[in-house]
């Protein structure tokens, strides 16, 4: 696949609904306001409610990949997605103690549609060609957040239960017609040798291992733009609309280059883009801390570099890992590393704080060694990597052993081959 006219249908048809999806994701945006506002709870209960929201969200990502695996993507996206819709729509008649229990099942079970319809894309194309459906599915979700605030907040004039309702039976629709085009899938068998499991799998592979540890820490590190860069801009005297306009420079540099430079890397071993990529995080997250630049210059020039290390990681090790993928866990290897790459969302504003109100001038270089850790980590796994494909081919007489192949030619220098093929 040289460019994106030769990707399939499907990924296409799934990122207009997770552009939709996005877009209309108000539940996420507007959860606590709703609840402190017309709901009348107060700031903590609140808090908690919609916080299990996010932790159904993690655990689903976590544990949710093996439904799809062992049922069919296209059937478990579907009955989740129905069931998520049902759930949003009725937010307004759901009394407090109900919503207690239904939001983290709401969050569960959206992880688990969203780890089907990634699924369900990375099945669609060729081990090797993955970068570019991933960097489609991303644009479409960045889109959809960019759309998303400002019409939700348009919305919400005319009340909150419209948002919620709107909400479900926007999922609703989108599910039915979404149904439409995704093809029936065959059963997905486990070739001979092939792990049963994803942890015996994983255990199995070292160089995935440290892949993962690296994204963790880059993640701690990346989520403090959420959490502590806008205490810091705020503690230097700047006014809100720059860490807004921080946050939009972000996007619009991810809307116009990512899927560009996912064309223009495709054929480049994806260890190196992704050790690069963390090394441009933790160099942005340091420039935060240069305030001889000025505040407000060295907080552009760090947003920038950052996000240029953001656009080269994220697509790249995402269609790393579900190449490294044996087919029948294609599900639940995506969870896995969409868990890592979202646990900043739990760990990074606690951890962050703490750092922040200790020694403001102490968080930028710890986030720098963090970041910059996560970068000899995915260093160390290309290491690894390259080393079981030597290993493999002296074993087999010069040829890269049956299963390890996908798993670490993307390491390596082995990967324009394996995307010949």
């Amino acid at each position: 696949m040289r460019d994106l006219r030769d990707l399939p249908r499907v990924v296409w048809v799934l990122a207009a609904g997770r552009l939709v999806s996005s877009a209309s994701a108000f539940l996420m945006l507007f959860l606590v306001l709703y609840l402190t506002g017309p709901r009348g709870l107060g700031v903590v209960p609140a808090g908690v409610i919609a916080g299990s929201n996010g932790v159904g969200a993690l655990l689903g990502n976590l544990t949710g990949g093996r439904f799809g695996d062992r049922h069919g993507h296209r059937r478990v996206l579907l009955l989740t997605a129905s069931v998520v819709g049902v759930l949003t729509a009725l937010i307004p008649w759901q009394p407090v103690w109900l919503l207690a229990v239904t939001m983290p099942i709401t969050g569960y079970l959206g992880a688990v549609a969203s780890l089907g319809q990634g699924a369900l894309a990375a099945l669609a194309v060729p081990p090797g060609s993955r970068r570019s459906s991933v960097a489609v599915s991303r644009a479409a979700s960045n889109a959809g957040f960019v759309i998303g605030p400002p019409l939700g907040a348009l919305l919400a004039t005319r009340g909150y239960d419209t948002l919620f309702v709107l909400d479900g039976v926007l999922t609703l629709v989108l599910r039915h017609v979404t149904s439409r085009f995704l093809p029936d899938e065959a059963p997905v068998t486990r070739a001979e040798g092939a792990p049963t499991g994803l942890w015996r799998a994983v255990r199995g592979d070292r160089s995935l291992l440290l892949l993962l540890a690296g994204v963790v820490l880059v993640d701690l590190v990346y989520r403090q733009l959420y959490s502590t860069l806008p205490l810091h801009l705020r503690d230097h005297g700047q006014p809100l609309a720059l860490y807004t306009m921080l946050v939009a420079i972000g996007s619009g540099l991810i809307l116009a280059l990512e899927i560009p430079a996912a064309l223009w890397l495709r054929d480049r071993p994806a260890i190196p883009v992704i050790a690069t990529g963390y090394a441009l995080v933790a160099m942005g997250f340091v420039i935060f801390g240069l305030t001889w630049l000025g505040v407000a210059v060295g907080a552009v020039v760090a947003m920038v570099v950052l996000t240029a290390g953001e656009i080269l990681y994220k697509t790249t090790a995402t269609a790393h890992v579900l190449d490294a993928a044996p087919t029948h866990l294609v599900g639940q290897y995506q969870g896995l590393y969409t868990g890592a790459a979202t646990s900043g969302t739990m760990l990074s504003a606690p951890l962050g704080g703490i750092v922040y109100a200790a020694s403001p001038g102490l968080l930028w270089p710890l986030c720098g060694v963090v970041a910059g850790t996560g970068a000899v980590l995915a260093l160390a796994a290309g290491r690894v990597a390259r080393g079981s494909v030597a290993a493999d081919a002296t074993r087999s007489g010069g040829l890269p052993g049956p299963g390890r192949g996908a798993a670490t030619a993307a390491a390596g220098e082995a990967a324009p081959a394996r995307e010949a093929r």
